[in-house]
């Protein structure tokens, strides 16, 4: 159940990313910029729900690298390198 709420934090995350990043553009194009944010962040969202989708209809379960995966697709920080795990 801690990862069922990890990956709708992750959800929320992803689509406040993502809607942040498309408001400029919706702008310029002259899309009020609340319709913008909700379709940007309407589709990554639906980017990370397809991808876990996916993973999970292979074998029936998800495991841990592949909720990274669909994240990682879909929202990516540029020059971030992973931490060491801890024991």
């Amino acid at each position: 159940m801690k990862s069922a709420g990890n990956v709708l934090l992750r959800i929320v995350a992803t689509f406040v990313a993502s809607a942040l990043a498309v408001i400029g553009a919706g702008s310029l194009g002259g899309v009020a910029p609340a319709t913008a944010a909700a379709i940007g962040g309407i589709l990554a969202v639906a980017k990370v729900i397809e991808r876990l989708s996916l993973a999970f209809l292979e074998d029936g379960k998800l495991s841990q690298n592949e909720i990274n995966a669909a994240f990682q697709q879909s929202v990516q920080l540029k020059n971030v390198k992973p931490e060491p795990k801890q024991k």
